[in-house]
């Protein structure tokens, strides 16, 4: 699936839900379903700053697409890595480093946090898009 589609069945699914409270619930049962993130990559490497919470990700690349495994240590902010995740992991590196994540508008997300998880969720889109970047430079200089 295409970042758009992706992204487009994410509103669909966050329609479904009338209240705020839902979306929360739904977000949070997202983040128990991410896959069990390595004990070996919780280290500083791989935090991403500008988080309120810890917030790990590991970017991995084969065949120009990339892939994230992601965790934190609060449960609504492990959900939304699990959203962020859903969208750009195994998508071509060029996609992800140009991704305009318009889901997070459409379903009201960056309404529902406070001030901090806000900048921390831009802080989690930038370094998703810088890791792409990267690998993108480094597969030119090859």
């Amino acid at each position: 699936m295409t970042i758009q589609q992706i992204q487009d069945e994410i509103i669909d699914e966050f329609a479904l839900f009338d209240s705020k409270e839902d979306k929360y619930n739904y977000i949070i049962e997202l983040g128990k379903k991410l896959p069990p993130y390595p004990e070996k990559y919780r280290t500083e490497d791989y935090i991403v700053k500008g988080c309120q919470s810890k917030v790990w990700i590991k970017p991995e690349v084969r065949d120009s697409k990339i892939y994230f495994y992601g965790d934190s240590d609060s449960t609504l902010v492990k959900g939304i890595v699990s959203l962020l995740l859903r969208v750009l992991s195994g998508q071509l590196l060029q996609e992800v480093a140009s991704a305009d994540l318009y889901f997070i508008d459409r379903i009201g997300l960056r309404q529902m946090l406070s001030m901090n998880r806000s900048n921390g969720l831009a802080s989690m889109i930038k370094q998703l898009k810088l890791y792409a970047l990267a690998y993108q430079a480094a597969e030119t200089l090859k």
